[in-house]
């Protein structure tokens, strides 16, 4: 049985206490068009087991490696462990036998990310949700965890009190923190704990919350409240971000459309330089710095157009295209992971896009190469 409909009419929240009422088992999505992201959130008899964030794609291994309870070699042979077939049916379970981490912590950050997710999506007040029902096993192999719904309700419920405090500071994950001027009576030394300084180091005065958790791999929700408490100690300040005037958009639209007949014309240079002016008009405008970047990568300057890529990923880190190219240059660095990453989301995003069937052979064979890789870890 499906359940559908928009979420100004029925909330996450609402959804979540009729599927605990009816005990479902299936897998609930939900979609927010202007945060251009998508949540999945799997059930069995009414407890969550598993959840997923477009914007937040990374594994319980990728967790623990960021978390630093094992290291990327661990997590490799553990993939490989799985890839070979045998007793452990996933990472976690790979981890475990291996005697890196044990069961408490594997289900401990299992947890930690499925909230994580959940309360996300209970932010979202604009988009559309479906259930489809399903039988029990559909869900991914990694759910090792069983929450309650009443439980993550009521933890929603107290981030949102907790959110009604910062808001006086930091209102919304749109809002741009940047390093504050120091003062002569600053103290000179900074106690801040490892995931305040994570965050700190991220300031830029560009970026937004939502731009720096993407890029940290964190929850807006914690993001944002790691900026409020640094805002109110006087090590950042908080400003709405600089939206770009009717005369400034025309601008840019201007100078793009001009940089990309540029490089259909193989004009590096004039690509380049309308490019740039398209990004001094908006430098939000993440298909400026995109069109900088490969007019960069023709003219034989891959650094250059390494770091006009990393900052189109800041203006917009959904952006397809961007991923795109994000899949591209990880795979010539040799991140396979984070190429098939990158690939995936511009699939899901642009499935019928011109260039899908090239995106989809390098894919297939990243992925291919990669099997192999690890198959071979040991040897």
């Amino acid at each position: 049985m499906a359940i559908e409909g928009p979420l100004r009419e029925l909330g996450v929240h609402d959804v979540f206490q009729l599927l605990d009422l009816s005990r479902k088992t299936g897998a609930l999505r939900v979609v927010a068009e202007l945060a251009r992201d998508e949540g999945t959130v799997y059930f069995e008899q009414g407890r969550v087991v598993h959840a997923t964030l477009r914007s937040q794609q990374h594994s319980l291994g990728a967790v623990l490696v960021r978390a630093g309870r094992i290291t990327d070699v661990d997590f490799a042979s553990a993939r490989a462990v799985v890839g070979r077939g045998g007793a452990a049916r996933t990472v976690g379970e790979a981890l475990v036998a291996s005697g890196v981490v044990t069961a408490r912590e594997v289900e401990r950050h299992a947890r930690a990310h499925i909230e994580a997710v959940v309360f996300e999506l209970m932010s979202w007040r604009e988009g559309h949700f479906s259930f489809e029902e399903g039988a029990e096993g559909d869900a991914p192999a990694e759910a090792s965890v069983r929450l309650s719904i009443e439980s993550l309700l009521m933890e929603g419920a107290r981030r949102i009190d907790e959110w009604s405090r910062i808001a006086d500071t930091v209102p919304n994950v749109a809002v741009v923190p940047a390093l504050a001027p120091v003062k002569d009576d600053h103290p000179p030394l900074l106690d801040l704990r490892p995931a305040e300084w994570e965050v700190l180091a991220a300031v830029d005065g560009a970026r937004d919350v939502r731009a720096i958790a993407t890029a940290l791999d964190a929850s807006e929700f914690d993001v944002a409240r790691t900026v409020y408490g640094l805002a109110v100690t006087g090590v950042i300040e908080v400003r709405l971000p600089q939206r770009a005037g009717a005369a400034d958009t025309q601008d840019a639209a201007f100078h793009l459309a001009r940089a990309t007949a540029a490089l259909g014309g193989r004009r590096y240079e004039e690509a380049l330089t309308e490019a740039r002016a398209c990004v001094a008009a908006d430098p939000t405008n993440a298909d400026g710095r995109l069109a900088a970047a490969r007019a960069l990568a023709a003219l034989g300057l891959p650094a250059e157009a390494a770091d006009e890529l990393r900052r189109a990923a800041q203006a917009d880190p959904l952006h397809p295209d961007v991923q795109r190219e994000l899949g591209f240059a990880a795979a010539r660095r040799g991140d396979l992971s984070g190429a098939l990453g990158a690939w995936a989301h511009y699939l899901r995003a642009a499935p019928g896009a011109a260039d899908a069937p090239d995106v989809r052979a390098a894919r297939d064979a990243a992925a291919r190469l990669l099997s192999v890789l690890e198959a071979h870890a040991d040897v």
